[in-house]
C-alpha cells in the first residue's frame, strides 16, 4: 500500500465495514452540540456520545464514518512531523450490537487481508489494557489477538495512561483499548522496549475502544448497561504509515496546499530547511484548520471568545509565519481555496459555505496586518524599555492585548525570538476579569456535560427549539443556528442574523417561548429520511447524507427540528423562559443567553 493516497483510505474502510452491515453515516459537525465541556469535536465519540448511553440512533446499532476532528491543546508543537490541529478520524461503531471478538477480527482482516490494506502480520504489534484499582486487565482482548495467530512476545500490557480512551469531556462513556502498531525498522532501544516508549520502533495505526464504563463525576467508574465499540484510526497518520513517509506534511493530505504555498511565496519546501519548514507546516495545517471552522455546517467568525479565539488564533499565527516566508498580504485566502477543492466532495459544507470562508479570511488577515503594524512599534518600544532584563512585564503584555489586538501567545512567541520570556501570570493577573482564556485553561471554563445534568440538560436543549422557532417567527428565515452551549443553570443560543436585536424584538420572542411552554406541547419524535424531514417543514443542520434517516423532534405547531439530543416530554416542564442577554458573538453572529424555570419538587 506504499502509493495509497487519502481518498483511497477513506473509500476503503467505509467500503468495508458497509459489507460488515454498518450504515455509513455523515461527519457531525466541528463544533459540539450542547456540550459545554470542550470548544471543538475532538474525537469520532464526541458526537455520538447520546447513543453511546443508550438513545437509539436512526440509523441503527452498526455505524461507520470520517468525522472531522480539532484538537488545539498542542497547538504550540505544530510545525513537527506529525503534529495537527484538524485531522479526520475513520470509525467504526457498535452500539450495544458486536463486542471484542467481531471488533479485533475485523481490525486483523482489514489490516492483513489482501484484499484491504495486505500489510505484513509480521510488521505488527498489539498492546492491551493491563489493568488497575479501578478496573480488571482486558485478557480477553488479548487472547483473541493470540487467537489470531499473533505471537505472545508482540503483545503487549500497559496502562491507563496508553490504553484507556475516553471519556470526550469529563464525565461520561470509556473503557480499555487495544491499540494496533506498525514495527519498524528502527531497532529495540533496549530490553524493555514496546509501544509505549516514544523510540520510534512502535508507529500507532489504529484503536479499537471498548466502551464498557461511564465514568461519574466524582472519578468512580460504573458499568455500562450497553457495551459499545468505537473504533479510531487517524487517516493523515495511517497514510503516513502506509506510505513510509517520514512527515504527514509529505502525504498527499498537504502537498496541493504546500504547493499552493510555494507558489505564493517563491520559496521551496525543503523538509530539511530548518529555516523555513516550521513555517511552511503552521501555515498549512492552520489555513486548512480554519477553513474546516469557517466552513462547518456551523460556521465560526474570528472572535475573542470560545470557539472563534482558538480561530482567530490559528489565522492570525499563520499570517505571522506567512511573513517569515514572505507570502503577500491576503494569501491565505488563496490557500485556503485549495483546501475547499480538494474536500468539497467529501464535505460539501465546505462549497455551500465557501464564499463566507474567503471573505472571513480576507478581513481577518487585513485586521491583523494592521494590528501587527500598530503592535509591533509598541513591542519593540517596550522591548527597548528592559534595560538588560529578560522578561517582558505583564501589564505591558496586558497592553499590547487590550490596546493593540496582540493575543498573549503571539506576543509569547515574539518574546522567545528574541531571547525573552513574559510574565504570563502577571498577564492573567491584570486579565482576571476578563471572560478568555488560552487554550491552556480552556478546559476548566466549562460547568457539567451531557452526562452531567441530564434531566436539566434536556430541558434547556428543548428551550432552544422553541427559541430558535421564536426567533425564526419574530426576525423573519434569515436565523439559522450557529451553535449552542449548556451548562446546568442557563442556555447560549448562536444564531445569524445581521443586526443587533431590539428590546421590543427579544419581548417579542421571550413571549412566544413562554405561551409555547404554557401550551404544555408534548414533544414527539418521528425517524424520517432527510428528504422527508424538509418537506414536513422542519428545520436544522441538514449535514446528513441523501437516504440517511434522521431524527424529527415536533412540539405541537411551535417547533419541528432535526435533531439528536436530549429532550423533555412535554414543553411544560421548562416552567418558564427568560432571556438574560444578547450581543454580538462574530460577524453576522448574534448571541442570547436565557435561563428556565425551577422544576417544582
Amino acid at each position: 500500500m506504499e502509493n495509497v493516497t487519502s481518498s483511497q483510505l477513506r473509500a476503503m474502510f467505509l467500503r468495508f465495514y458497509k459489507e460488515k452491515g454498518h450504515a455509513v453515516i455523515a461527519s457531525a459537525s466541528v463544533i459540539p452540540e450542547n456540550d459545554p465541556t470542550v470548544l471543538f469535536t475532538t474525537a469520532g465519540m464526541h458526537p455520538l456520545v447520546p447513543y453511546l448511553l443508550g438513545a437509539k440512533h436512526p440509523e441503527g446499532t452498526r455505524l461507520t464514518d470520517v468525522q472531522k476532528c480539532i484538537r488545539t491543546g498542542d497547538i504550540d508543537e505544530v510545525g513537527d512531523a506529525s503534529h495537527l490541529t484538524f485531522f479526520e478520524m475513520l470509525g467504526n461503531w457498535s452500539l450495544g450490537d458486536y463486542f471484542k471478538k467481531e471488533a479485533i477480527s475485523w481490525s486483523w482482516e482489514f489490516l492483513t487481508s489482501k484484499e484491504w490494506l495486505g500489510l505484513d502480520p509480521e510488521r505488527l504489534a498489539f498492546s492491551v489494557f493491563a489493568g488497575d484499582e479501578d478496573c480488571p486487565a482486558d485478557t480477553e482482548a488479548h487472547d483473541l489477538w493470540r487467537s489470531m495467530g499473533v505471537p505472545e512476545e508482540r503483545i503487549f500490557y500497559l496502562p491507563k495512561e496508553n490504553n484507556w480512551w475516553g471519556p470526550a469531556g469529563v464525565t461520561g462513556p470509556c473503557g480499555p483499548d487495544t491499540e494496533m502498531f506498525i514495527i519498524t525498522d528502527k531497532e529495540p532501544c533496549g530490553p524493555d522496549c514496546s509501544p509505549a516508549c516514544s523510540c520510534g520502533r512502535y508507529l500507532e495505526i489504529w484503536n479499537d475502544v471498548f466502551m464498557q464504563y461511564n465514568k461519574q463525576a466524582d472519578g468512580s467508574f460504573i458499568p455500562l448497561a450497553q457495551k459499545n465499540v468505537d473504533t479510531g484510526m487517524g487517516l493523515e497518520r495511517t497514510v503516513l504509515v502506509l506510505t513510509g513517509k517520514k512527515s504527514v506534511y509529505e502525504t498527499d493530505a498537504f502537498s496541493g496546499i504546500l504547493q499552493k504555498i510555494e507558489e505564493l511565496c517563491g520559496k521551496k519546501y525543503d523538509p530539511e530547511d530548518e529555516s523555513t519548514v516550521r513555517a511552511f507546516r503552521i501555515v498549512a495545517d492552520h489555513t486548512r484548520t480554519a477553513t474546516m471552522i469557517m466552513g462547518d455546517q456551523k460556521g465560526v467568525s474570528p472572535s475573542n471568545v470560545d470557539q472563534g479565539y482558538v480561530l482567530r488564533r490559528l489565522i492570525r499565527r499563520a499570517v505571522r509565519m506567512g511573513m517569515k516566508l514572505g507570502l503577500p498580504e491576503g494569501s491565505l485566502a488563496s490557500i485556503a481555496q485549495v483546501v475547499i477543492d480538494q474536500y468539497r466532495d467529501v464535505y460539501p459544507e465546505l462549497t455551500q459555505n465557501s464564499k463566507f470562508v474567503l471573505d472571513q479570511f480576507t478581513q481577518e488577515e487585513d485586521r491583523f496586518q494592521r494590528t501587527l503594524r500598530q503592535g509591533q512599534r509598541e513591542f519593540d518600544k517596550a522591548v527597548a524599555r528592559l534595560n538588560g532584563s529578560t522578561v517582558i512585564d505583564g501589564l505591558t503584555a496586558f497592553h499590547l492585548y487590550d490596546t493593540f489586538g496582540y493575543p498573549i501567545e503571539i506576543t509569547v512567541e515574539m518574546a522567545a525570538e528574541r531571547g525573552l520570556t513574559v510574565d504570563q501570570e502577571g498577564f492573567a493577573a491584570n486579565f482576571k476579569k476578563h471572560q478568555e482564556t488560552s487554550h491552556a485553561g480552556a478546559e476548566q471554563r466549562f460547568k457539567g456535560g451531557l452526562a452531567d445534568h441530564s434531566e436539566q440538560t434536556a430541558r434547556l436543549h428543548t428551550a432552544t427549539h422553541l427559541l430558535h422557532a421564536a426567533l425564526r417567527e419574530v426576525l423573519g428565515d434569515e436565523v439559522a443556528q450557529k451553535g449552542s452551549n449548556i451548562t446546568a443553570e442557563r442556555l447560549r443560543f448562536d444564531f445569524s442574523f445581521g443586526r443587533k436585536v431590539t428590546k421590543d424584538e427579544l419581548a417579542q420572542v421571550e413571549a412566544i417561548v413562554n405561551r409555547n411552554i404554557q401550551a404544555a406541547y408534548p414533544v414527539t419524535l418521528e425517524e424520517s429520511t432527510v428528504e422527508e424531514a424538509k418537506a414536513a417543514g422542519a428545520i436544522g443542520l441538514f449535514e446528513s447524507k441523501y437516504g440517511e434517516r434522521v431524527k424529527v423532534y415536533t412540539m405541537g405547531p411551535a417547533s419541528k427540528e432535526i435533531c439528536g439530543g436530549p429532550h423533555a416530554s412535554n414543553t411544560a416542564e421548562l416552567v418558564s423562559f427568560k432571556i438574560q442577554k444578547e450581543e454580538s458573538s462574530s460577524a453576522g453572529v448574534r448571541r442570547i443567553k436565557a435561563v428556565i424555570g425551577a422544576k417544582a419538587e
